[in-house]
């Protein structure tokens, strides 16, 4: 058996679905490897592989691969939930968020409300916060996107590194007044 000079490279993922040979210009070769044959299925049922070929050969080659990673992310959304795809990822999110948001006003009612029970503990106003998560994903007032907004009370200053009562409580016996 003669060896062969050659090495063999298998066909990525695209070219071994649509059953054509992988030459060494393929487009879809280092973005589409032949270990991930479900990641290139989903994105031709969902986009067809003319349309996501003509996507990467307009794109630069450094933005391809983001390009080929949120195609794959949305046409597996779209695979498992055909209608709303990533939408309905994000509302489920959303809706987490919200329930959320619910538990820790509630814990912070119980601090406030327990802090006004005990009479030798000062607790600060909790901050204001805006109205449904920044008017849904933080765009109220020209913010542009990028989460919501955080509106502290005037004239306090939140310290995050510590509990307000961290210097008056004792785990170990005590109450809240630190003496044993």
């Amino acid at each position: 058996m003669a060896s062969s000079s050659s090495t063999y490279n298998p066909p990525c993922a695209a070219c071994k679905f649509l059953r054509r040979k992988c030459t060494a210009g393929c487009i879809f070769s280092g973005y589409f490897p032949p270990e991930e044959p479900q990641k290139f299925a989903n994105v031709h049922k969902i986009f067809g592989a003319s349309n996501v070929a003509k996507l990467l050969n307009d794109l630069l080659p450094h933005q391809r691969d983001d390009a080929v990673q949120s195609l794959a992310y949305e046409a597996e959304a779209r695979v498992r939930d055909p209608v709303y795809g990533c939408v309905g990822a994000i509302s489920f999110l959303q809706r987490q968020v919200d329930r959320l948001q619910k538990e820790l006003d509630a814990a912070n009612a119980d601090l406030i409300r327990l802090a006004a029970a005990s009479p030798s503990v000062h607790m600060p106003p909790p901050p204001q916060r805006p109205t449904e998560f920044g008017r849904r994903f933080g765009t109220e007032g020209g913010g542009g996107g990028g989460g919501g907004r955080f509106y502290q009370t005037p004239g306090y200053q939140i310290t995050y590194n510590a509990s307000p009562w961290a210097d008056i409580y004792n785990p170990h016996g005590g109450g809240f007044d630190g003496n044993i």
